[in-house]
């Protein structure tokens, strides 16, 4: 006999595996009578219309009578992806999703309508512009055929992983057994027909005419054999299993990631849960082992308001232990770019939410698809009663392999969460890596093999189900995991919740020395992501801020006597779903930044509503009404700020003022407090000449190209920067993949100055700020910048608007610092990074581009550089430059991002001494959140703090309206330090204790910070 190889076996019993499967099934019944919006739409008709959502109907469906209604299925292809419902006969009713991945369905009565709710798309966001009922039929399906190839199909992937395993050999052997052991049908007219779909027989010129359409399946002694081989097979596995016990142990949770808004607009995405929802509960009732989570309060939010009976039936299986709400955020925000009080607010309305309609909070934040993670999150995590973290995205970097997969995250103040990875690499066959798993041999090997944490704990976790479109767990899925039971070798397959995971896990962790983690987690790909959409991105820093500063109007007011201020979460739902991980990083289609804008927006105007009804409340209450006009100053920050701000219209006294901004002395603004002024004489001279600005502090001098040539620091007298500043640079953008996503390493190689300067015009000529404008042409874009100088300020502006119409360009601007530093400090929500300026290491190379929220800061001992920014968030710190990305024009999802007019500042600061003592945290706030202001009529000049804060110099986190009554203050330590704060209060108010971000008491009120802690203190009135 031939010695034939192994793969060469594989290889023919995958072909005899395809040749079984033409009998699955045994008969059909097309299923015709369907109407289109009303009209009739016969089977294999295109749709008359295939934009937004269609709905289709066919009436009076019946099963033949002979047929068994457990061998029934529902096979459709209706032309996109939708929402199916059977109406049956008897009252009863079933909906499941409808897609490429969920196309058979079961059937629970022989008579039945059918409705469909359909969009031409497929999960993908993808357009189908041939829409049609492809298919409509009732199937009849041989269980016994059905079963032996997915047997068949299993062994024959557990070899191609297991490869020189010595189970491999008798398990090939086995299905060869079993396969030889069945007897095929062979008559050549029944046969072809049969056959007539594969692959091999649709490449030929032609197929023999007169096929039967309808050809018989098995005959019933052919079944019996098929029987037969099954039997055979199941017994050599069990003998199989008992000699190979299973290696390895996989815990298994039903999954579906569903992207809030990616390349599908977000109206689409409540559509996508309600089928995937729909699908779940179905198969719940048919799986009992099934064990499903899903993440997001916000999703569930929208299924609660579309389909509230699904919505009660989700609840009555969450009761029931098989649904698992999970994360506890309000959705799977983007961590980089949101500031420490979305995030505190993400934790707190999810929680609430998950508490209020499910009558829990959670313990472990489902985090899988985020780009990199900040060092701010395990505090807030812990504040908020979580102490698990679950990604795989890290397992996404494209330089370093991150080193462990089961570990303790420690973020900035040394809070610790545990944090599990797993690493389900996908494969050919069905591609489904990450997430986003099956259930078969290579998946289950595959991410156990890979699990590194193994000796510690005997198990890693793995979810399944078809996601990032939706769609989740499907039955064969679920069949796969129960063949697989009785399989030698393979890891142990088991549905588990996430929560009971991570509880044995801890149970794990506490008999171990496990590593830890300290700091950010930097994934190491989708750089592009903190620059791409910068519209959305400034929008969204605005809303932020206001949000912010509207609760504190409204707190103070109370402070000061008047009425209990509402809640804003409605406000803030809408800023905390824009911070979704395909939203906020500016990967999405160009319909989702229309929505997004739009809504940003709202929240601006909403706030700065509030805003005025609240200055207007405070002047009437606080201020005495006088002769005098007058402005009414209040800060929105803990720290005291100067007089500068862009005024409103109308300007009481003083020097006339030019285009309504104000730099005016003397004095300055308390924190958490207000002024009343009513001089407006400029804080110091400022004067601008053709190619030069000053004040007080620094002498600015621009060359004729328009960069900066000086920059003199005046208090220090040392020259800022080490080469011309403020050069703009244009690269050519074309990232190997993911191109919204992506800045490809080694991008500077392809990139040059942009050098059409086309006017350089004084603008501003004081007194209270100065200003030259500089005109740029690149292309078919324009860059024009108005580089500003306040009186008596450090602070030199570049007021950018951008009209751009060229793709596929990353533009930054780079600054040479006379600075030298192994270090660079970079803004991260409640805190900063530090991080290497040099590039020693793959592990520094690989941070060409990193996140910064409000400013980046060189120093070296008794003087720095920070660079501020009113809404950017891509930097980078290279030896003594620092340099900001202004924008990106991606082609794909959107092909016009960034297209158009944007208006944007960025800053320069010299400053004495490290960062914290330059008053760079300030000026960073001040340029992001200006003073408010409000003209009245007054006695005269006044100030006064609200709230005293003495001692270790701290940040503000918010002070607010409690969500249970009273108000709510929050602050963090900003710069790594220690000590304690004292508190003063208005009359009428004590501090009544410690709070968690979900705002449940922790005891009295501490008054001791560390590096980085952040503290919630509840406010309560004694009278």
């Amino acid at each position: 006999m031939p010695f034939v190889t192994r793969p060469q076996r594989l290889k023919r019993l995958r072909s005899r595996l395809s040749e079984l499967r033409q009998w699955i099934d045994r008969a059909y019944v097309d299923v015709g009578g369907w109407e289109f919006g009303g009209s009739p739409l016969a089977l294999g008709e295109r749709w008359p219309a295939n934009v937004g959502v269609q709905l289709l109907r066919c009436a009076g469906v019946r099963i033949p009578a002979e047929w068994q209604l457990a061998d029934c299925r529902l096979d459709l292809d209706l032309g996109g992806e939708g929402l199916l419902r059977i109406l049956y006969s008897d009252g009863r009713e079933e909906s499941w999703g409808h897609d490429p991945n969920h196309r058979r369905f079961p059937l629970r009565g022989p008579s039945f309508d059918l409705e469909a709710e359909v969009v031409a798309r497929f999960p993908f966001g993808q357009p189908n512009r041939d829409a049609r009922l492809a298919r409509a039929r009732l199937i009849l399906v041989d269980s016994a055929v059905e079963r032996s190839v997915r047997q068949i199909y299993l062994v024959a992937e557990a070899v191609g992983v297991l490869e020189s395993h010595e189970v491999a050999e008798p398990l090939l052997a086995a299905a060869e057994r079993a396969l030889d052991a069945i007897c095929w049908p062979s008559a050549t007219g029944e046969y072809v027909a049969r056959t007539a779909g594969t692959p091999d027989l649709q490449h030929i010129w032609s197929l023999p005419p007169g096929l039967d359409s309808h050809p018989p399946g098995l005959s019933e002694e052919e079944r019996a054999t098929v029987a037969a081989a099954g039997a055979l097979l199941e017994a050599d596995l069990l003998a199989l299993a008992a000699r190979y016990p299973p290696v390895g142990a996989v815990a298994v949770t039903g999954h579906a990631h569903l992207d809030l808004a990616w390349l599908w607009p977000m109206d689409e995405t409540r559509r996508k849960a309600r089928r995937t929802f729909s699908t779940i509960t179905g198969l719940m009732e048919r799986y009992p082992e099934l064990r499903f989570n899903q993440s997001s309060a916000q999703l569930y939010a929208f299924v609660e308001h579309d389909d509230p009976a699904l919505f009660a039936r989700i609840q009555e299986r969450v009761r029931s232990g098989q649904w698992e709400p999970v994360g506890g955020m309000w959705v799977e925000p983007d961590i980089n770019m949101p500031a420490g009080e979305s995030l505190a607010r993400q934790l707190l309305y999810g929680q609430r939410y998950f508490e209020r309609t499910f009558g829990t909070t959670h313990r472990v934040c489902w985090l899988p698809d985020c780009f990199g993670f900040s060092p701010a999150l395990p505090q807030l995590l812990r504040l908020a009663g979580i102490d698990s973290f679950f990604t795989i995205k890290l397992t996404w970097s494209e330089t370093n392999i991150f080193p462990y997969d089961l570990f303790w995250w420690e973020g900035l103040d040394g809070s610790r969460v545990l944090a599990h990875m797993f690493d389900n690499p996908g494969h050919s066959e069905s591609d489904t890596g990450g997430y986003n798993a099956d259930t078969g041999p290579f998946t289950s090997v595959s991410t156990w093999r890979n699990f590194r944490g193994k000796h510690t704990h005997p198990e890693t976790l793995l979810s399944i189900g078809y996601g990032d479109g939706g769609g989740g767990v499907t039955a064969e899925m679920l069949e796969q995991a129960r063949e697989l039971q009785t399989f030698p070798t393979l890891p142990s397959l088991r549905f588990t919740s996430v929560e009971a995971f991570y509880n044995r896990l801890h149970r794990s962790v506490a008999a171990h020395e496990i590593p830890v983690w300290l700091g950010e987690m930097y994934l190491e790909l989708h750089r592009g992501t903190l620059t791409s959409q910068g519209r959305v991105k400034r929008l969204h820093r605005r809303a932020e801020h206001d949000l912010v500063a509207a609760e504190f109007v409204g707190a103070m007011n109370h402070l000061l006597g008047g009425s209990e201020p509402k809640s804003l979460e409605p406000l803030w739902h809408l800023l905390l779903r824009n911070e979704f991980h395909d939203i906020l990083p500016g990967s999405s289609i160009r319909e989702v930044y229309a929505t997004a804008e739009r809504e940003l927006a709202s929240v601006v105007e909403q706030t700065g509503r509030i805003m005025d009804d609240g200055l207007n409340a405070i002047a009437g209450r606080a201020v005495p009404v006088g002769p005098t006009a007058a402005l009414l100053l209040v800060n929105p920050d803990l720290t005291d700020r100067p007089m500068r701000l862009e005024t409103p219209a109308e300007i009481p006294g003083g020097q006339p003022v030019e285009g309504g901004y104000v730099a005016t002395a003397p004095g300055t603004v308390p924190g958490l407090g207000f002024a009343v002024v009513t001089n407006l004489l400029p804080a110091g001279p400022v004067e601008v000449s053709e190619r030069t600005l000053e004040n007080e502090m620094l002498r600015v001098t621009l060359r004729d190209d328009g960069t900066l040539g000086s920059v003199l620091d005046k208090e220090s007298g040392r020259e800022v920067l080490s080469d011309r500043g403020n050069q703009l640079w244009a690269y050519v953008d074309k990232p190997a993949n993911w191109d919204a996503w992506d800045v490809d390493a080694g991008y500077e190689r392809n990139g040059a100055e942009i050098d059409g300067v086309e006017a350089i015009d004084i603008v501003e000529r004081g007194p209270h700020r100065t200003a030259i404008r500089v005109r740029r042409r690149f292309r078919n874009s324009t860059i024009v910048q108005d580089i500003r100088l306040w009186a008596a300020s450090p602070r030199l502006e570049f007021k950018t608007t951008l009209d751009w119409h060229d793709r596929r360009w990353l533009l930054k601007a780079r600054f040479p610092l006379a600075v030298r530093s192994s270090r660079a400090s970079f803004e991260t929500a409640f805190g900063v990074v530090d991080r290497a300026t040099h590039r020693n290491t793959s592990w520094e190379s690989a941070r060409f581009e990193v996140a910064a929220h409000r400013f980046a800061d060189l120093s070296e001992p008794g003087f720095g550089v920070a660079l501020l920014n009113d809404g950017k968030y891509g930097h980078h710190a290279i030896g003594s430059e620092l340099g900001i990305s202004l924008l990106r024009s991606p082609h794909y999802p959107d092909p016009l991002a960034d297209e158009g007019v944007q208006t944007f500042v960025y800053a320069l600061l010299p400053h004495g001494g490290a960062w914290p003592d330059g008053r760079v945290l300030m000026e960073a706030e001040d340029l992001n959140r200006p003073l408010l202001a409000r003209t009245i009529s007054a006695t005269g000049s006044s100030a006064r703090r609200v709230i005293d804060l003495t001692g270790l110099p701290l940040a503000l986190g918010s002070l607010k309206a409690g969500e249970e009554g009273g108000l709510v203050l929050r602050a963090y330590e900003p710069y790594g330090a220690r000590g304690q704060v004292a508190v003063s209060l208005p009359s009428g108010w004590e501090m009544a204790g410690d709070l968690d971000l979900l705002e449940r008491p922790l005891g009295d009120a501490m008054l001791s910070f560390s590096p980085f802690q952040v503290r919630t203190w509840l406010l309560r009135r004694t009278d």
